[in-house]
């Protein structure tokens, strides 16, 4: 789920502090039921560091959430994103990394490298404070590892996930440009979505 952002969420980030300000903000939008479940963002930088989007891709139990590498890096691929953080809660108020956190963004880490999206940091964050993968010198140590090296049936899944994804951001993008040409002629905003596929709300933002 694609997490609304302010004008000005959408900054350059220049380190995890100006990251856990954002999802420090997202995290207390959230109702207090809400907040005692885990949950996971994805948030894509350009290459310029500018936020592109937030996505909540995992909402768990109290203490643990599940996400894969296509969860993971599906709008980094569709946004055109280069970069990407990681971030999830602990509702408990602890901010000790588990062997569980690290194991996974080992295994995110290696993935970006195969589809060329880096994984600069992963963020735990709690209602008052954080802590920084990066910060810390795990990701360092990460790169290092050797572990999650992908290869075999993952690669090909990754590679063909990549290409899935981008077929379908072009076909959106093509049919952006037509739906744009149809309303500059003046055609009804219900005909465009006949002939194009896209939702009235994508059409209704659309300029002629």
């Amino acid at each position: 789920m694609n997490v609304r952002l302010t004008k000005e969420q959408r900054i350059k980030v220049l380190n995890s502090t100006d990251i856990y300000a954002i999802m420090q903000q997202v995290l207390l939008r959230e109702n207090k039921i809400r907040r005692n479940q885990e949950h996971f963002w994805v948030v894509g930088l350009n290459h310029a560091n500018k936020v592109l989007f937030v996505e909540l891709i995992g909402l768990g139990a109290h203490n643990r959430v599940n996400a894969d590498p296509p969860d993971v890096f599906r709008m980094a691929i569709y946004k055109l994103a280069s970069q990407l953080i990681l971030v999830h809660n602990h509702p408990s108020g602890n901010l000790k990394v588990t062997d569980a956190d690290i194991l996974f963004t080992d295994h995110m880490l290696k993935a970006g490298k195969l589809l060329q999206i880096e994984v600069l940091d992963h963020l735990v964050i709690t209602e008052t404070d954080y802590t920084s993968f990066g910060d810390q010198g795990v990701m360092d140590e990460l790169k290092k590892s050797g572990l999650f090296e992908i290869m075999g049936p993952e690669k090909q899944e990754l590679e063909a996930f990549k290409l899935e994804t981008e077929r379908k951001r072009a076909e959106k993008e093509k049919a952006i440009s037509i739906a744009k040409s149809l309303k500059a002629s003046g055609m009804s905003d219900a005909d465009i979505k006949k002939h194009t596929g896209l939702s009235l709300k994508v059409i209704g933002g659309l300029k002629g």
